[in-house]
């Protein structure tokens, strides 16, 4: 059995690393991000790799940096054969890429080469993909541009969030890095197409604002991709609006942004001639709630108009 320094930080490395702790891989190390405070009280809250190396007894690294030379020490002293990294959110100097002895395994959220970078579970639900999977690669210094080695396909679901589709790409991932390892000598890496590669950066709230005049299923799929965090908003009054669930729906004349139904459902219309019906949504400052506990509550007219 081979040995591994696995590598990782959030919920989506999880299902890898306890996919090859339930195979009985020779973990020799776990490398995570360092805790990090998180909420009003700025707690310092460990990482859910972290979280679960502990309770299997794993040992833990936390650097700051992977660029110094007691990191690259560290790792190389367990004379690993495999690196797995999963989400671990820092680029791997060719110092650590260079350690162990069969190569570098990432287990990446897309269909490579499409949406390389940070977020591309977001971004393929953002632009209304329908097919997306996870890919296992052999990691070089480029960004997600090393040779291919196994995909894994699934479809997107009309109303899936990313963060749903999170969640089973992980699970889908765990089960490509254990096919992968188990078939590395007699896997040919395929090279990525340049010339097809496509970007996805990291979310931030610059893409959370709402264009009523942009279709319903444009409206949809920034709902749908942005749910969780950083969550697609709009404004009433003066007052932002975050939009949780919706779904398009049929076709009206009104203005884009018109509120054409508030009869236990909100209804506003959209730039296509269609509308969209929001189901869940929450007001600044208030908590979330579905869309007719929220109308009882709130005055929103009909011919009123979302800005």
């Amino acid at each position: 059995m081979c040995r591994i320094v696995f590598m990782g930080t959030p919920d989506f490395a999880v299902p890898s690393l306890q996919k090859l702790i339930d195979c009985a891989y020779e973990i020799a190390l776990v490398v995570t991000q360092p805790d990090k405070p998180r909420g009003r009280s700025k707690q310092l809250v460990m990482p859910e790799v972290k979280a679960l190396a502990l309770r299997y007894n794993l040992p833990v690294f936390q650097p700051q940096s992977l660029k110094t030379q007691e990191a690259a020490d560290t790792i190389a002293a367990l004379e690993p054969d495999f690196l797995v990294v999963a989400a671990y959110g820092k680029i791997l100097p060719k110092a650590v890429l260079d350690i162990p002895k069969k190569g570098c395994i990432n287990v990446h959220g897309s269909l490579l080469p499409q949406y390389r970078g940070a977020a591309p579970i977001q971004w393929s639900v953002l632009n209304g993909d329908s097919v997306t999977g996870v890919t296992t690669m052999l990691m070089g210094e480029g960004l997600d541009t090393g040779d291919m080695l196994l995909k894994k396909q699934t479809a997107i679901g009309e109303n899936e969030t990313a963060a749903a589709l999170f969640d089973r790409l992980a699970v889908l991932g765990a089960e490509a890095l254990v096919e992968t390892l188990k078939n590395f000598d007699s896997i040919v890496p395929e090279a990525q197409d340049d010339a097809l590669a496509t970007y996805a950066p990291m979310i931030d709230r610059s893409l959370c604002a709402i264009d009523w005049s942009d279709t319903a299923q444009h409206i949809h799929n920034k709902v749908r991709g942005l749910a969780e965090w950083p969550v697609a908003q709009t404004s009433f009054g003066g007052k932002r609006i975050k939009i949780h669930s919706g779904q398009p729906a049929g076709e009206t004349s009104a203005a884009p942004g018109t509120i054409i139904d508030n009869h236990k459902r909100l209804v506003v219309a959209c730039g296509d001639g269609l509308t969209y019906v929001i189901t869940s949504l929450q007001l600044e400052g208030k908590k979330r709630m579905d869309a007719s506990a929220f109308l009882a509550g709130h005055k929103l007219a009909i011919g009123e108009r979302f800005e």
